[in-house]
């Protein structure tokens, strides 16, 4: 893919971090034990990164750190400019509802709601319209009104990322958002994703164990022996 994003640079901080969506700088974390030491990397918009590493090299805490959910222990986070760190509970909170979309690999969808409410719902809290173009990225224009109980696993997941882009997040954490879906399915998934970053002028940060999706990204990097290694 390598898309590139031209930003206005004039050599200031603030002028530099406001070329990305996303910045960390020398960030550190460890529970037990350290879980990796001095990660810096950054995501511009049309722009989408993949994590690799085994289970337990830290990825699943790097997304959950890079996007609001957990304070590291050293080190900064930008999201468009903002140290995200710094803020009070209720800008992260609103930070967290206008610019972030997260996407698990199960798609906690309300069984007992209808595809279109699932979706609604996420309307009415953000304040933002349904974009029917979202509805035909995912191919689910016709199943709204059905119950998602009554819908395969493909189309639950696909469900699931409309409803979390119906909130037109600048930026997309995805956690292993194919794992539970077949090969087919999956690629259907992960390029409506790419469609959306594309149109959107968002930007996606993804953890994975999928190497063939992982290369689908423009960039990659590896958690290994508490180090974060370029790959691509």
């Amino acid at each position: 893919m390598n898309r590139e994003w031209k930003g206005s640079v004039n050599g200031s901080q603030q002028n530099k971090n406001s070329e990305y969506l996303l910045k960390c700088e020398d960030i550190s974390h460890s529970f037990d034990y350290p879980l990796f030491n001095n990660v810096s990397l950054s995501l511009k918009p049309k722009e989408s990164i993949a994590i690799l590493g085994v289970s337990g090299s830290g990825k699943s805490s790097l997304l959950h750190i890079l996007s609001t959910l957990l304070k590291p222990n050293k080190g900064r986070v930008y999201i468009k400019n903002k140290n995200i760190y710094n803020l009070k509970d209720d800008e992260k909170l609103k930070l967290r509802r206008e610019e972030i979309g997260i996407i698990f690999q199960s798609h906690y969808l309300f069984n007992g709601f209808s595809v279109y409410e699932n979706i609604e719902l996420s309307s009415i809290l953000t304040k933002r319209p349904i974009d029917k173009n979202l509805l035909k990225i995912f191919n689910i224009e016709n199943v709204l009104n059905k119950k998602v109980t009554q819908l395969s696993g493909g189309q639950q997941q696909r469900v699931s990322l409309a409803r979390v882009l119906t909130k037109k997040p600048k930026i997309i954490f995805a956690d292993e958002p194919t794992g539970n879906l077949d090969n087919k399915t999956a690629k259907d998934v992960i390029e409506s994703v790419f469609k959306y970053i594309d149109l959107k002028n968002a930007a996606l940060f993804l953890v994975t164990h999928d190497k063939d999706l992982a290369e689908k990204c423009d960039k990659i990097y590896r958690l290994k022996e508490a180090k974060l290694i370029r790959e691509k």
